[in-house]
């Protein structure tokens, strides 16, 4: 068993008699949703029955991952980024043929993530307002538009509702699942535009300079809180070489979601994981500057609890159960 964080004070360490069979949902198979599945799979089995068993199965962690969870397909699932996930309660967005009023959240594995558009210095635009007036052909890198990922999701909406018009223009739409091939294709030059998320990427830094990074309007981001509950967010000074911060479409955070019907006993024990063994996930990223990590480390067992829809009850009592400052 690995070892505990527990001290006099911190909640009390979960022990699970009876032997579980657990479904889990994480990414495509070699990502960070995946990771995070099989830190919760390793320390919660050693706190159950001999002869738990829990998979994972492959997702694209987006709004299947959420409607997964919904029809009882798996019992926790991951989807990015966190905040995406409210609409489902009341049939908003791309839940609005089927609502999840029962979805329930288990934690928040924090993530610092941004939806930003760029354009590539070549066509000298800066702003939406320039972008509108010049109308340029575009070969736009982005991901599927599917009503599934929801990158290309966002990016729809944002470029719809700033009046950009790539195909309409005479442009070209290059889309794809996963945000490395769309890297790839401003890399080598197939693309002059790109919108698309996982700032903390390294190839970010190799094609930052060659790129103008786009504000998106206020309105349009007042539009999408307002409509979807998608919040706003800044990018820092110099994320992006030489560029001073900026507002754009917050792209955070990995919720951990289940059912209301979980188990108590189990929705405890996950949220008590998530708060008490984080170590054991953050060793896997240490390597790495915490503003161009994957997962935002170090993680904070209150911050952890900070979901965007109501904490299942079982976990809800692990965060309630922290000590205060």
């Amino acid at each position: 068993m690995s070892p505990s964080l527990v001290s006099p004070g911190r909640p009390a360490e979960p022990k699970i008699d009876r032997s579980l069979t657990l479904h889990l949902r994480g990414d495509w198979g070699g990502a960070n949703l995946h990771r995070v599945c099989g830190w919760i799979a390793q320390e919660l089995a050693d706190r159950c029955g001999s002869r738990t068993r829990i998979a994972t199965w492959n997702s694209r962690g987006y709004s299947d991952a959420v409607r997964a969870v919904g029809h009882g397909e798996v019992h926790v699932a991951l989807t990015t980024p966190a905040a995406f996930a409210a609409a489902a309660l009341d049939g908003r967005g791309v839940y609005r043929d089927e609502s999840f009023p029962d979805l329930r959240a288990l934690g928040v594995v924090p993530q610092r993530d941004r939806l930003v558009v760029a354009l590539h210095k070549d066509l000298g635009i800066t702003t939406f307002a320039e972008l509108r007036q010049h109308r340029p052909m575009l070969r736009l890198a982005t991901s599927v538009h599917d009503g599934v990922n929801h990158v290309g999701l966002a990016a729809h909406e944002v470029l719809t509702r700033s009046g950009v018009d790539v195909v309409g223009w005479g442009g070209e739409l290059l889309e794809d699942e996963r945000p490395f091939e769309s890297l790839d294709h401003v890399k080598e030059g197939r693309a002059n535009a790109i919108v698309h998320e996982a700032i903390m990427l390294p190839v970010w830094q190799e094609i930052g300079c060659d790129l103008n990074f786009l504000e998106v309007e206020d309105d349009v981001l007042a539009g999408l809180n307002d409509d979807f509950g998608w919040p706003a967010a800044v990018v820092d000074d110099h994320h992006f070489p030489g560029r001073a911060a900026f507002r754009t479409l917050d792209f955070s955070d990995f919720l951990v979601c289940a059912r209301a019907d979980l188990a108590d006993d189990v929705a405890y024990a996950i949220a008590w994981v998530l708060g008490e063994t984080r170590h054991i996930i953050e060793g896997q990223y240490r390597h790495l500057a915490p503003e161009r990590s994957p997962i935002t480390y170090p993680l904070d067992p209150v911050t952890i609890g900070k979901a965007p829809i109501p904490l299942h009850p079982g976990a809800a009592r692990y965060y309630d159960a922290l000590p205060t400052a």
